[in-house]
């Protein structure tokens, strides 16, 4: 190196002198490349110094240095919400979920699914959807050609997997700033999904920030559906009454308060001309009515004090109950089973209000409860398909539950029935024990609850053989006197009973005076072999006779 020439240090190896280890001199093209005619470049990211994998993750701990958190991310996990899922899910969700939950149009989601990985809000109604069909009987998973859904729990965890998607994809986005109605929808199945899970506290959390929603956006307003086309205006509309029995029904079951009112109309079989499922709208639209008379001043009651209710009100309650479902429908209608169980629990509700009130003179609606609840039940269920009973939810086990556990209270303060040919309490409880035991696929969860009510309270039941009080001791055991002339207890004899030997109008003349001569000289005989012992056949004989 000559004092008149300056040499730069060189920062940088191009890829080529990088690759093939060897001493670059920085420049483009360098020496090196430009001999061997290779292209110069400098794309390579230089890499930091030091150890590399485990042995930088054991160093960096040793030292206290904390590896940099990856970010988590958001966006929808490609392969999990298949095509194939969506399309098995939205089916058996139209032929089986439908009539109770009609918030949906079939032909706008599946429009709507082609393009799901590029709207989030569609993204996430299908995987919340998808999450609670896969947690209703009779589902399958689809796309599993090795059976997996036949074993214990494969339901639930693919129901947990959709569902933890949902709730991640949708912290990506603002979801409340202004929710559409499949922002609505995924908040219900949401809640939906937890409460079949029993997580009754995240399920009642997604409920209220529906609810929240709901008055955010004027749902709870009649003139905020005027703005859309029927298909739309019909779906809040329903999705409106929706939330409001369900939060009426968490309200009585789970003593929380409720938000929603009945300020707008109810909805109609016609409110959508393109709906071809309109006609089995009925028992949703009798559902919607049969939550109505449980105002606030009722739920407040309910969940503060739960005696001193005016025996009035509480009959005339349990009227409007009972004619908003008149009893000729018929139990053959499979849509109806799910309504008359709701009627039967809130019919519950309404009896143990009464028992706890203490209208022990109001016999009316006790007397035609305890006979028709388990009839009415049972006729119900013993008529429903197999199809649908397999399909049955949770929600109508539990109700069921209830139903059958407010029926033992019931049996137990009802007095026996003097008719020895009358159904007692256990033949009336029994069948209802068995329809838990054989629905919902084999899950006994609820069977030993319910044996747990019946042990504790009928076997405090009396159920003799003789029913009735025998004549004869009310007219006769009363005048026997158990006292003897000295005050002695159990020393006197009966008084003779003369009502026995009283003598009829034709019957002065029992007997001549020869006869009566007779019947002396034969007791007479009777004493003197009873004094030799030799009246042991005579003495039966003569007992025979009398």
């Amino acid at each position: 190196m000559t004092s008149g020439t300056m040499t730069t240090a060189v920062k940088r190896a191009c890829d080529a002198c990088h690759r093939r280890k060897v001493k670059c001199d920085g420049v483009n093209p360098c020496r090196n490349c430009h001999t061997a005619q290779l292209g110069c470049t400098y794309h390579a990211i230089p890499q930091k110094k030091g150890p590399k994998g485990s042995r930088a993750k054991v160093q960096n701990r040793m030292n206290g240095v904390n590896a940099p958190a990856a970010a988590p991310t958001l966006a929808p996990t490609p392969g999990l919400l298949t095509g194939d899922i969506v399309k098995e899910c939205i089916e058996f969700f139209f032929a089986n979920m439908y009539p109770n939950m009609p918030v949906l149009s079939r032909q706008r989601l599946e429009q709507q699914a082609v393009y799901m990985e590029q709207n989030l809000d569609t993204y996430c109604l299908l995987a919340a959807l998808s999450a609670f069909m896969m947690i209703q009987p009779g589902m399958s998973i689809p796309g599993d050609p090795y059976g997996l859904d036949s074993m214990p729990g494969a339901n639930i965890v693919s129901s947990t997997v959709l569902l933890e998607e949902a709730i991640r994809v949708r912290k990506g986005y603002d979801y409340t700033e202004n929710p559409t109605l499949n922002t609505l929808c995924t908040s219900y199945f949401l809640f939906a999904c937890f409460n079949g899970l029993e997580m009754h506290e995240k399920a009642w959390f997604h409920l209220r920030e529906a609810s929240t929603m709901i008055h955010i956006i004027g749902m709870n307003k009649e003139e905020a559906y005027i703005q859309f086309d029927d298909v739309e205006s019909s779906r809040r509309r329903r999705l409106y009454w929706l939330f409001f029995v369900t939060e009426r029904a968490y309200a009585l079951h789970r003593n929380r308060p409720v938000t929603l009112q009945a300020c707008i109309n109810p909805p109609a079989l016609g409110d959508d001309p393109t709906d071809h499922m309109a006609h089995q709208l009925n028992s949703f639209i009798h559902l919607s009515n049969l939550f109505r008379p449980f105002d606030d001043a009722f739920l407040g009651m309910w969940s503060k004090n739960r005696s001193n209710w005016p025996s009035a009100y509480l009959n005339n309650l349990h009227k409007q109950l009972a004619e908003i479902i008149p009893a000729f429908h018929s139990y053959g209608d499979s849509q109806l089973h799910d309504l008359r169980n709701n009627q039967q629990w809130l019919k519950t509700m309404i009896w143990q209000l009464n028992s706890n009130s203490g209208h022990g003179e109001d016999q009316m609606m006790f007397q035609q409860y305890s006979s028709n609840m388990a009839s009415n039940l049972l006729a119900g269920i013993s008529s429903m398909p197999q199809q649908n009973s397999e399909s049955l939810n949770v929600s109508f086990l539990t109700k069921l539950f209830d139903v059958a556990c407010s029926l033992t209270d019931v049996l137990a303060l009802h007095p026996a029935s003097r008719d020895p040919f009358s159904p007692g309490p256990r033949e009336q409880l029994n069948p209802l024990l068995n329809v838990l035991t054989v629905l919902r696929n084999g899950d006994y969860r609820f069977v030993p609850l319910l044996i747990s009510k019946i042990n504790e309270t009928l076997p405090k039941l009396a159920n003799p053989m003789l029913q009735n009080v025998p004549e004869n001791v009310a007219t006769k055991a009363c005048n026997i006197d158990i006292f003897d002339g000295f005050g002695n207890a159990g020393m006197a004899q009966p008084p003779v009973l003369m009502d026995d030997f009283a003598m009829g109008p034709n019957q002065h003349t029992l007997c001549t005076v020869a006869d009566f001569q007779v019947l002396q000289r034969a007791n007479s005989d009777i004493s003197t072999m009873s004094s030799l012992g030799l009246n042991n056949g005579m003495g039966a004989e003569m007992d025979f006779m009398r």
